[in-house]
């Protein structure tokens, strides 16, 4: 199959066109500019949505309608962009609306800079709106996971109802590689949405037929029935955790210690490993693929051995404590963490592992 190149950012954009995305709408902020222009560009050649919102707010909330009215549809933005979409994911979640969000974060907290980091994981996998939900997180490592996993994504989040993000950081997004793109799907044969929303009463349709109107929302003023539409969505989640849990593992089976990454982060691990092995030193490899669910189990069990482990970050320590959870003191976690746009270096995580290991 024929290679192209592109950036992270194109490689998102031709994914979900792809995917059969049918509206976008978003607002500019770098990193993730090229998104919207690639969208703006392709989107509208293919007689489907483009609308640049007059803010983030505006952007999420498009999203909300179009996919309510049986579209598939999506946004991106990068790290402050995405806090203000947080209320409009919020509604998403508490209404079973299917959307993908892209976020291709930047240094913060606050405006921060424009350079690559991973601070938004607490704000991604721990839900970021209020109320109890989650969203179902897939973490690209390479340009050609970016179209991959945004292709993924459209059909996920159909499958489970639930909002979708793909969470990259600005060095994935702006990153030009070889990318073998998925086959582009027939807007005519996406599955149909029975639940999409109706009209208010009982219409007949152009055949002569009623059907009954259809509201979508999640707002319920009866405190027991909220509950109970909550719990039904929690048992959704646990379906999620038994059958999508994603992840990669490098000879973990006999390392003297394991590192965990994700992201650009496990880019560079991969390559620390390399040079770990050359002064004798097995360097295990985990990388969590879906950082919500995040795979817990597969983690606990690389850990029962009781070896060391090293989880490498480009945030002062956010996805850690996932993996002391998963690890629950089977094995000592280490974290090498930099923040506001600092990339860990590979000379830096081996010393960090001769460290760790008194060598």
């Amino acid at each position: 199959m024929e290679k192209v190149l592109m950036k992270g950012n194109e490689a998102i954009s031709e994914g979900a066109i792809r995917a059969g995305c049918m509206a976008y709408f978003g607002y500019p902020i770098t990193p993730q500019n090229e998104i919207p222009a690639y969208m703006s560009l392709h989107m509208l050649a293919k007689d489907r949505v483009f609308i640049q919102a007059e803010s983030e707010v505006a952007a999420i909330n498009m999203v909300y309608g179009a996919s309510c009215a049986g579209a598939r549809a999506m946004t991106s933005s990068s790290s402050p962009g995405i806090s203000l979409k947080q209320e409009g994911i919020s509604y998403a979640a508490g209404a079973d609306v299917p959307c993908v969000i892209v976020n291709v974060s930047r240094g913060g907290p606050g405006l921060g800079s424009i350079a690559p980091a991973q601070g938004d994981y607490f704000q991604t996998v721990k839900g970021g709106g209020h109320g109890d939900y989650f969203c179902l997180v897939l973490a690209p490592k390479s340009v050609q996971e970016c179209a991959d996993f945004t292709y993924q994504a459209f059909d996920l989040a159909e499958q489970y109802r639930i909002p979708v993000i793909v969470l990259l950081d600005g060095m994935l997004g702006q990153l030009l590689e070889g990318v073998v793109l998925p086959p582009e799907k027939s807007i005519g044969e996406l599955p149909k949405r029975s639940w999409c929303v109706g009209n208010m009463a009982k219409t007949a349709d152009s055949g002569g037929k009623v059907r009954d109107s259809r509201h979508i929302t999640s707002i319920d003023l009866v405190p027991e029935q909220l509950e109970r539409k909550n719990k039904v969505r929690f048992e959704r989640y646990e379906t999620i955790k038994k059958t999508e849990v994603r992840f990669e593992s490098i000879g973990c089976e006999d390392a003297d210690i394991i590192l965990t990454a994700y992201g650009t982060s496990a880019r560079i691990c991969q390559e620390a490993r390399k040079l770990a092995e050359k002064q004798g030193i097995k360097a295990g490899f985990f990388r969590p693929i879906t950082l919500w669910p995040f795979p817990n189990n597969e983690l606990a069990k690389i850990a029962e051995r009781g070896k060391p482990i090293l989880t490498v970050e480009m945030s002062l320590g956010q996805m850690v404590e996932d993996v002391r959870l998963a690890v629950l003191g089977k094995a000592p976690v280490h974290l090498l963490g930099h923040c506001g746009g600092v990339i860990p270096k590979e000379e830096e995580i081996l010393e960090e592992i001769r460290k760790i290991l008194g060598k």
